[in-house]
């Protein structure tokens, strides 16, 4: 039993839990209204008149005999055939968090255990190229996938995303290996294995944690790409994030903010399950890049 000297006082439990409800809360906020928003109509949800109307949703029960509706979820995943960027999304998510972790893995373990003076500045000339604004980076792909005609189809948006996100993969996994100690890799090979067998069958299961919080980073670079997406894929080939943009239109285009809405509700709850599923990995990822071993 704890003694009294270790019990927190009652006014500061209350002002702890007390923050952490509130901070949640406003977390939570904008995501849980966009989602309650997304099941009404426009003017009910943007409703000048009285916002009160975004609850109780008086246009909608006119319009649709209900306060809820689809409408919106029917008019961005059949109407727009929002799908089509959902998979385009998912094509470039897998191939662009496999070839980063690949060449991350590979290129950082071979840094990790180098012993030349050139191993320090390679990681900084990644990192600055890291520093660069992307659309300076896009620009510089434009010209040579316009003569090649390669621009517009998913394959040039990997490529470039692939190499805008391997500085960040590379740095990231380089100090989860600097973290292993080396003695693994000498043990592995008295015992008769090869540097890359001491590679896969010892060390990145030791590591495999930082992978993962690694291969996260990088699944949500591609998920939430906006301009080297909207830069360099045509309107067919397009995923969810131009995609949603163009739901919302511009000032020379009417949108169809509905769509827009319920698109984002879309492709923002498989990043809350994606989050929760592996939670204690990333956790548990991040600690270990953080601490000295």
């Amino acid at each position: 039993m704890a003694s009294k000297a270790q019990q927190q006082p009652l006014g500061l439990k209350i002002a702890v839990y007390g923050f952490i409800f509130i901070w949640i809360m406003m977390a939570a906020f904008p995501f849980a209204w966009t989602a309650w928003g997304s099941f009404k109509v426009e003017l009910d949800f943007f409703s000048i008149a009285d916002w009160t109307n975004a609850i109780t949703g008086e246009r909608t029960k006119m319009t649709h005999g209900s306060a809820f509706t689809l409408a919106g979820y029917e008019g961005a995943w059949i109407q727009e055939e929002f799908w089509r960027a959902t998979i385009n999304t998912g094509i470039v998510c897998v191939f662009v968090v496999c070839t980063s972790l690949t060449i991350g893995t590979l290129g950082g373990y071979a840094l990790s255990r180098s012993g030349y003076r050139y191993t320090f500045w390679l990681l900084i000339a990644a990192l600055i190229f890291r520093a660069l604004p992307p659309a300076t980076l896009v620009a510089g792909y434009m010209l040579p996938f316009f003569e090649w005609n390669v621009w517009g189809i998913l394959p040039t948006a990997i490529i470039v995303l692939v190499a805008m996100n391997q500085p960040f993969t590379l740095w990231m996994l380089h100090s989860f290996f600097q973290n292993i100690p080396k003695e693994l890799d000498e043990s592995a090979k008295v015992d008769g294995c090869t540097q890359f067998q001491a590679f896969r069958f010892v060390i990145v299961p030791v590591m495999w944690p930082g992978v993962i919080t690694t291969g996260l980073f990088s699944f949500l670079l591609a998920y939430n790409d906006l301009i080297v997406t909207s830069m360099l894929l045509s309107e067919s080939n397009r995923t969810m994030v131009p995609a949603i943009a163009a739901f919302l239109g511009s000032t020379y285009n009417e949108g169809q903010v509905m769509f827009a809405v319920a698109a984002v509700v879309s492709a923002t709850v498989p990043l809350f399950f994606l989050v929760m599923f592996f939670q204690r990995q990333i956790v548990s990822g991040l600690t270990a890049g953080a601490v000295k071993g």
